[in-house]
């Protein structure tokens, strides 16, 4: 006798009961909460990934600061250019008549090439020759991820230079390509690009605290206004540092969404832009291509007539600051080749203390 279990007299199997409209959305309201639930602690898990590979990168660059400096017994210079006390020069050092920046330009970062595992790249490069002659053209353009922050969500391709209007800066009848990074170098509490650079004397913040100033011979000499381990031409050696390489900022970040920086170096005559306006913020000078500062520096001055102190993440957005997009600050590099993750919420006089070299003022570690 046939067998009727889940059967009909028809011989089929009893049709199965489908899920109801009501069933299939709560089904769904249901996964809907469990992803939105799972979704911040995947993009925590991402943005703890990529804030470690920024940190790697920053302590890969530390660690070659500190080869460079025992291969040459001292840093790399923050861009090299032709030395000059009144403007002048031969023709092909391309001096900058406002800021005497020159030929032939390369940066810190550059300099340090054959340290970070790029000895192929740097043999490839002419060091005594402009960053811009032609036979560079391929290799300046060149995209390097230890020079890029996985956090960062501005441009990582190379950038067109530009001149204070905004348009193409031009050399030998053509653009220059730069290949982008999003690290810079610390110029210390003071700036001297820009007219400072070709200025006889400039006005300096000798005293955080009081706001009391000095004014200093220039020349040329940027050396003569920066307090911080990277400037035009310099050459610090460790016993520069006399306020302590633990207590010194030496790199930091500056994502492309704030503005352009480069690993290559200085092109006479060039602005960094900033992408976005704020009341404080604006092109400035060629050496912002690969240096920042903190602030207070001589001339400038806040809507209030105050000092600027600008640390990281500081609402000014000055392209000569460090800036970072990780969740609530960004990594630093000190001297001693360790880096640091700095709060957007960091004290004023601390940041201007970490950021001299020299200055002697007492840093308290433990407000970091």
């Amino acid at each position: 006798m046939m067998q009727t279990k889940n059967l009909t007299r028809f011989g089929f199997k009893k049709p199965r009961r489908a899920f109801t409209l009501v069933e299939l959305l709560v089904v769904i309201a249901i996964i809907g909460i469990l992803v939105s639930l799972l979704l911040p602690s995947v993009q925590a898990a991402r943005e703890a990934a990529r804030r470690m590979q920024c940190v790697n990168n920053l302590k890969q660059m530390g660690l070659s600061l500190q080869s460079y400096h025992g291969a040459f017994k001292r840093f790399p210079c923050g861009y090299c250019s032709f030395a000059t006390r009144d403007g002048s020069g031969p023709a092909e050092a391309s001096i900058d008549p406002v800021t005497w920046d020159a030929a032939p330009g390369w940066g810190w970062s550059a300099l340090l090439l054959p340290f970070l595992e790029q000895q192929a790249l740097a043999d490839g490069l002419q060091f005594d020759r402009p960053i811009w002659d032609r036979d560079h053209a391929n290799q300046i353009a060149l995209q390097l991820p230890i020079f890029l922050c996985p956090s960062s969500s501005g441009d990582r391709e190379p950038f067109v230079v530009r001149q204070e209007s905004g348009a193409p800066l031009a050399r030998h009848g053509g653009q220059i390509l730069l290949g982008r990074s999003h690290y810079v170098a610390s110029h210390g509490q003071e700036s001297c690009w820009g007219e400072c650079g070709s200025a006889a004397e400039g006005v300096i913040f000798t005293n955080i605290y009081t706001s009391e100033t000095t004014t200093v011979p220039v020349h040329g000499d940027a050396g003569n206004v920066a307090d911080g381990p990277f400037f035009r031409n310099s050459g610090v050696s460790i016993r520069d540092v006399t306020d302590g390489t633990t207590n010194t900022i030496f790199l930091g970040e500056h994502s492309s969404r704030l503005s352009e920086k480069t690993w290559v170096g200085v092109v006479p005559g060039a602005f960094t832009h900033p992408q976005f306006s704020s009341p404080e913020n604006g092109p400035d000078a060629a050496a912002t291509l690969t240096l920042v500062h903190a602030g207070p520096s001589g001339g400038e001055l806040d809507i209030t007539g105050f000092p600027i102190i600008h640390p990281l993440n500081f609402p000014t957005f000055h392209v000569g600051q460090m800036f970072a997009e990780h969740a609530g600050g960004g990594n630093i590099g000190l001297g001693d080749g360790s880096v640091r993750f700095i709060s957007d919420n960091v004290d004023l006089l601390l940041w201007a203390e970490l950021s001299s070299m020299n200055e002697g003022e007492v840093v308290d570690a433990g407000a970091l």
